[in-house]
């Protein structure tokens, strides 16, 4: 897809790591000048407190042969956004992509605890994270992006609207956050489609983030060996296949047939043929319901 965006400006905003950095490698991959956010900077690190940062990310996209320009932002608050935008606009003049991945709540939510028993301090900073951010940036950037015809925006979550209606995900704060960018995905796509633009929600199968990675205690070269201890880690995969999936989404001229709906990483190299680095194509999502949900010995044959 080399040059296939060259020309166009995307906006990843929460690009520090995990899919964001996926996102916006492959985007500047493909040629686009991307604006990468978050908190972690190479002089502040975020509560995360990781090594990570926007201005890495930024090299990554420039290295990879786009452009990339870090921005440090924290898209909770709304002055800091507004600049954002302005400053896309004043050395632009254009967005044609969006991609909301702000989170920032690995460390916020409980696993199987009830929402009475769970903090709830972490709970509701959780939600602020990972809902009020988009909504935040969605109310500044899209003026930019509807200024053109064409624009996509991509709401970043965890699971797709039909695992989510009938799985319960982690804790009710962790469930509730990605229902609700699920519902941002159509709702955004009843607004901007009859603007010329279109909306998703996209979500990835079983990342290899650096979190991950770091928490079965391997690296991309050797996370098979964490199958061992983590069986249905077969089906795992890059962040650059999530990057893949918007690539492709940018680059389609008939995108407007996605508006509003739930797609997945696995779903969407499927439809377009793309593969993750190692030449592969995890489906984690149909292996999800039905191999791991359902009992089955982990096993990826067929669902990569």
């Amino acid at each position: 897809m080399a040059g296939a965006l060259d020309g166009k400006v995307a906006l990843v905003a929460g690009a520090t790591r995990g899919a964001g950095r996926g996102i916006a490698v492959e985007l500047g991959a493909a040629g686009a000048t991307v604006y990468v956010t978050g908190r972690s900077t190479r002089t502040q690190r975020s509560e995360y407190d990781r090594p990570e940062t926007i201005e890495d990310t930024a090299d990554l996209v420039t290295g990879a042969g786009g452009h990339g320009i870090a921005v440090p932002t924290d898209h909770l608050v709304p002055s800091q956004v507004r600049a954002l935008v302005d400053r896309v606009a004043a050395e632009q003049g254009r967005l044609d992509v969006l991609v909301n991945d702000i989170w920032g709540g690995e460390h916020l939510f409980a696993w199987d605890t009830p929402v009475w028993e769970h903090d709830l301090e972490k709970g509701l900073r959780l939600l602020r994270l990972a809902v009020e951010t988009h909504a935040i940036t969605s109310h500044h950037a899209l003026p930019l992006l509807l200024r053109g015809t064409g624009g996509l925006v991509v709401e970043m979550t965890d699971g797709t609207a039909a695992y989510n209606r009938d799985t319960y995900r982690n804790s009710f704060f962790y469930d509730l956050a990605k229902t609700a960018v699920l519902r941002m995905g159509f709702s955004l796509g009843h607004e901007l489609g009859p603007r010329g633009a279109t909306a998703v929600a996209l979500t990835p199968g079983w990342m290899r983030s650096e979190i991950m990675l770091d928490a079965f205690e391997v690296t991309e070269e050797t996370w098979r060996d964490a199958v061992d201890r983590v069986p249905h880690f077969c089906i795992s995969e890059t962040p650059s296949y999530t990057g893949r999936a918007v690539v492709a989404l940018a680059t389609d001229p008939g995108v407007s047939r996605w508006n509003g709906q739930s797609l997945s990483s696995g779903g969407l190299a499927r439809e377009y043929g793309f593969t993750d680095l190692d030449g592969s194509r995890p489906d984690a999502w149909r292996y999800l319901t039905e191999v791991q949900d359902v009992g089955g010995p982990a096993d990826a044959t067929g669902y990569r």
